[in-house]
């Protein structure tokens, strides 16, 4: 496994032909000082940008028109001197330079539009390139060069990898030639898969023409989850995940629990911007880059944050000062975060990992997104699961609203119950393939989907949210089923009528009859190991967010694991928590975290210079302490010290039987708490 240094710059530069004085700003003394004084131990370097232009000296492309040295040359020469890891970007999916030389290169989409950020000439924006054509053979060339010409580079970080439905005439000629009918959407699909599956295989190889253990990373802007069979060509992972760029503050915690489970060592990306990449005069709070890298060190991954290098090639100063508030804080926490192992109660399987082929690799899965945060929220040791991944060491197997379980899939869940386990199942989880019963004996009367969207629920006492003793209503329809012998989470209350121009009240939805349904929102099996939610819940509080949805949740899940899990606190759901093992050191770390995230901004359509239109950003500001934390932790060890680091301060604490009882009087930010 190859691995990473913990603060990381990716240093982003795609600079126009029309500016002048490339590079002229460059200081070798500067750029030193400023990367060491911000704690920097690695910078990833531009070889070619979007535009297409080259930072070197190049036999293959076309260096930048008005860089008059080789620039790369003198950044990577500069960090050796310091010890600091140079990886070499080379663009990969979009090119301009390539595209305008050679048009018949470009992605043509099924719609007979050019794809990209720009849809025509005449569009300002990158244009996307086909990886079947004869630009292939052009960048493999180009990473050879890279790689011939600084062969002691930290590795080779290819961008933008990305094959959709392409009807270029070479794509249409090779479908045909291939049996492939490119009328049929599934055909272009598994066409495309094809050019992506070559892509990774030539442009690796080419990575590793001279070495055989060049580290080589393609970034797609996002960790498909499932898709194992690409992962060969990655030496480690790069988890790009920008909280203000659109990806939110909850995608890269729930992204980085698949990722723990994967052979890789991962690297967390965020960025310097007040919003997203290319931001030129944007600058975060220093306290929300202190935030996320504390959580990327928490979820046991190392650091990267994205910069902007100004054409002229001098490092801006302000930035480096914010991103050395952070780094100096992850410098001092890395002994307690070297080969962190997850502990986890729960094993939540992926709904994007088993729809690969339905999903599209979307960014946001809803029962994926729904489940991570409630279980985020609610402060459950979880990571995430794809059907093929080791299920054993969790308690409990959680299948959100739509995982269709096939026989292989079954056959492992089948295991794991008789070995003790327990599964948590939603919506149209566990049923069977025509969809007419479940596939696990639930000691419930199945009686197909509702037809009522919406419906309400009155939730059974021990799961009621506090706050709500009336019909709370769900918005997406539910499975009709009845407890029998099972424990029912309560029950369901059907609308008058569902809204239509026939019948319809008020301004949204009819309310509820004032009577039950007679069927049940949920149940736990008679032998107590399967909970079953009859609603999509986690889908619908991805969608609505509503407290009083997570309190139902959460508490049937509580109920449910009884005493097994193995943390409570009365952390609030703003906070995070996450606990790894080190072996090494025969220790566990607990990671406790907290931010107040406040939505700034607003909507505005935006023209000129900018290329994206406003909207609402999440923010970090003030970090405010939290005090006196109390923390159960259930282990199967007995404890002999506990401290906070890296203060190297002793706690008191008590053990009972297999629990440990603890409170931190207070923390900021980020704390590590030390169980040895």
């Amino acid at each position: 496994m190859h691995n990473l240094r913990f603060r990381q710059i990716h240093l982003d530069f795609h600079t126009s032909e029309k500016i002048e004085g490339i590079g002229l700003d460059f200081d070798r003394a500067h750029w030193q000082r400023t990367l060491q004084a911000a704690a920097v131990d690695s910078i990833t370097c531009f070889a070619t940008c979007h535009h297409g232009w080259a930072y070197y000296n190049t036999q293959v492309g076309q260096r930048h028109p008005q860089l008059q040295f080789d620039l790369l040359q003198q950044q990577f020469d500069a960090c050796k001197e310091i010890d600091v890891n140079v990886p070499i970007y080379l663009t990969a999916g979009v090119n301009n330079m390539a595209a305008v030389a050679h048009p018949e290169w470009r992605q043509l989409g099924p719609d007979g539009r050019l794809t990209g950020w720009a849809h025509s000439n005449i569009e300002p924006g990158f244009f996307m390139m086909c990886f079947n054509t004869d630009y292939l053979d052009f960048l493999c060339r180009q990473i050879e060069e890279v790689v011939g010409l600084f062969p002691g580079c930290d590795g080779i970080f290819l961008d933008i990898i990305s094959q959709p439905e392409c009807v270029c005439h070479r794509c249409i000629a090779t479908m045909q030639s291939g049996g492939l009918d490119p009328l049929q959407p599934e055909d272009r699909r598994q066409h495309a898969r094809n050019v992506l599956i070559e892509y990774y295989r030539r442009s690796t190889a080419a990575a590793r023409k001279n070495n055989p253990e060049m580290p080589v990373f393609h970034n797609s802007g996002h960790i498909s989850q499932g898709d194992n069979e690409i992962l060969p060509y990655f030496s480690h992972l790069e988890m790009e995940s920008l909280p203000t760029g659109g990806w939110g503050y909850d995608h890269f915690p729930v992204s980085a629990k698949y990722c723990q489970n994967l052979p890789h060592d991962v690297l967390g990306m965020t960025g310097k911007f007040h919003s997203t990449w290319g931001e030129f005069g944007g600058f975060k709070h220093p306290n929300a880059l202190r935030y996320e890298c504390a959580a990327m060190l928490a979820v046991g991954t190392k650091c990267s944050i994205g910069d902007q290098l100004h054409p002229r090639a001098r490092l801006d100063q302000s930035t480096y000062q914010i991103v050395g508030q952070a780094y100096r804080e992850v410098a001092a926490k890395e002994p307690w975060c070297q080969q962190p192992e997850p502990v986890s109660d729960i094993g939540l399987i992926s709904s994007a990992a088993v729809n690969r082929d339905v999903d599209n690799h979307r960014r946001d899965n809803p029962a994926d997104v729904g489940a991570g945060r409630i279980m985020l929220e609610e402060h459950f040791l979880f990571d995430i699961l794809d059907p093929n991944m080791d299920f054993s060491g969790r308690k409990a197997l959680l299948l959100p609203d739509d995982i269709r379980v096939d026989e292989a899939l079954k056959a492992r869940i089948d295991a794991f119950l008789a070995a003790g386990g327990k599964l948590i199942l939603s919506g149209r989880s566990g049923l069977n393939a025509a969809a007419d019963d479940f596939l696990w004996d639930l000691g419930a009367e199945f009686q197909g989907v509702s037809s009522y969207q919406p419906d309400y629920i009155v939730a059974a006492d021990q799961v009621r949210p506090a706050f709500v003793d009336s019909p709370l209503v769900m918005y997406m329809p539910s499975i009709r089923v009845k407890a029998g012998a099972g424990q029912s989470l309560g029950a369901v209350y059907d609308p008058y009528f569902n809204r239509s121009y026939e019948h319809f009240c008020s301004h949204q939805h009819a309310p509820p009859r004032p009577e039950p349904s007679g069927f049940d929102c949920g149940m736990i099996n008679p032998a107590g190991n399967i909970l079953y939610f009859a609603h999509p819940v986690f889908s619908i509080y991805r969608h609505y967010g509503a407290v009083a949805y997570r309190h139902y949740i959460a508490g049937a899940m509580r109920l449910f694991m009884g005493d097994s899990l193995s943390l409570e606190s009365n952390l609030p759901s703003t906070a995070r928590v996450h606990l790894n093992r080190q072996p090494a050191h025969d220790r566990l770390v607990l990671h406790l975290l907290f931010a107040n995230t406040v939505l700034r901004g607003g909507t505005m359509e935006m023209h000129g210079g900018t290329i994206r239109d406003t909207r609402p950003i999440e923010v970090v500001e003030e970090l405010l302490p939290l005090r006196d934390t109390r923390l159960s932790l259930r282990l199967p060890r007995e404890i002999g010290r506990v401290t906070l680091e890296p203060q190297g301060k002793t706690v008191a604490w008590q053990q009972a039987n297999d629990r440990i009882e603890l409170t931190i009087p207070e923390f900021n930010c980020h704390q590590m708490v030390v169980l040895s």
